[in-house]
């Protein structure tokens, strides 16, 4: 923006009303997350592998309905697209409280990843919409504030109930109730007709993945297999190796506490579109996050690297998403999102699978480096290749 202009304003009526729809998505998402291991091994005696093969069923989900998602939203109406899903991922929180067996909790857990998929995509391509253009990439660091914030609160929650009531059901019942709030906020937006995506190109595979960031993507699959591995083991292994019985929310606020430091910094270098300088400062901090979990087993180790790794992905992953969305065309927006978010999943499922079967036969040391050794690959094929390739090819 040129000197003397006056800003556009960012926080509108429904931008606001997105981002705290996205907190509310999220919150009841991230309620049960650092739960969910133990929950399975109390209640069905699930073993480490077992509980990476339910929990990996929610990631291969959300990863088969997010391309679609990506079609649908640039093809239909995009507020019909978002309730709809919205409404559906709230129901599925039902499912929780009425599954009675280990198979019967796997069916609703992998089902319940279409709607969470379709949800995330709809409600992030809205608000990208929503956004002024000439402040969307500093909207787009907010927007993930919404994310870290119910990350830091959610498990935190959790867990201070859990220890105060010890109470599964009750952690449902409250996901429930927060989605369907956040569905209900959805439900008053107010939004512009936009045109949609015609004619025969629609069929085409670059109305499903946004094939110009291909390395863009696959450097995001190897973050997030990182982030897999500790996030869905960090419970058990804080527990069963360093004796933190209650210590798991504290690590998430540490690490939320970094997302949202370092989004409120990075978000001013955004806004004079030094992407590729947030995405390779985050990175390497988050490289070295992971380092220092894998290699030092104590408490130092274990909260240190929470915050480090937050700050590091706060700063590359609204950069990841900018780049995507300056390597798409407009109409290619919902796309460019799900491509993204296709990626993340990829990565978390990976993660989730593979991180339980190391952890089972190996133990969770050799799971952690593991982690590490996927995210230096990552790092590697940002730096040497997908940072010259988005300067190269990218729109805006």
């Amino acid at each position: 923006m040129e000197e003397g202009k006056v800003k556009e304003k960012l926080w509108n009526a429904n931008y606001r009303k997105v981002w705290v729809a996205n907190f509310m998505l999220f919150f009841s998402f991230m309620l049960l997350t650092p739960l969910l291991p133990l929950y399975l091994q109390e209640e069905f005696g699930a073993d480490k592998e077992a509980i990476g093969l339910v929990l990996a069923g929610y990631s291969v989900t959300t990863l088969i309905i997010r391309p679609f998602s990506g079609y649908f939203v640039d093809s239909f109406p995009r507020k019909i697209v978002l309730l709809t899903c919205y409404l559906l991922f709230a129901l599925f929180f039902g499912g929780y409280i009425l599954a009675g067996s280990l198979l019967a909790f796997t069916w609703v857990r992998t089902l319940h990843g279409l709607p969470f998929g379709a949800a995330t995509v709809s409600n992030s391509t809205v608000a990208i919409d929503v956004l002024p253009s000439s402040r969307r990439s500093e909207g787009i660091g907010y927007y993930g504030l919404s994310n870290n914030i119910a990350t830091a609160i959610g498990p935190t929650v959790a867990l201070l109930i859990w220890a105060e009531i010890e109470s599964f059901d009750l952690l449902f019942y409250l996901s429930l109730g927060f989605a369907l709030i956040g569905f209900c906020i959805d439900s008053t937006l107010q939004l512009k007709p936009r045109p949609t995506v015609q004619g025969k190109e629609k069929l085409s595979f670059d109305r499903f993945i946004l094939l110009k960031g291909w390395s863009q993507g696959v450097a995001m699959i190897c973050f997030a297999f990182s982030y897999g591995v500790l996030a869905t083991y960090i419970a058990i292994y804080g527990q069963e190796e360093l004796g933190i019985t209650s210590g798991t929310g504290l690590f998430f606020a540490l690490l939320a506490g970094g997302l949202i430091l370092s989004r409120l910094t990075g978000t001013r270098t955004l806004r004079k579109g030094q992407i590729t300088r947030n995405a390779s400062v985050g990175i390497a901090v988050s490289l070295l996050g992971y380092f220092l979990f894998a290699s030092m087993h104590n408490l130092w180790g274990y909260y240190g690297a929470a915050l480090i790794i937050g700050l590091g992905n706060g700063h590359m992953f609204p950069a990841f998403q900018s780049m995507f969305i300056n390597l798409a065309p407009h109409e290619r927006r919902g796309t460019a999102n799900s491509t993204l978010l296709v990626s993340w999943d990829v990565g978390m499922g990976l993660g989730t699978l593979i991180g339980g079967m190391v952890a089972q036969y190996h133990g969770f040391h050799a799971a952690f480096w593991w982690a590490w050794g996927v995210n230096a690959a990552g790092a590697a094929l940002f730096y040497l290749y997908s940072r010259g390739h988005f300067l190269r090819n990218k729109l805006r």
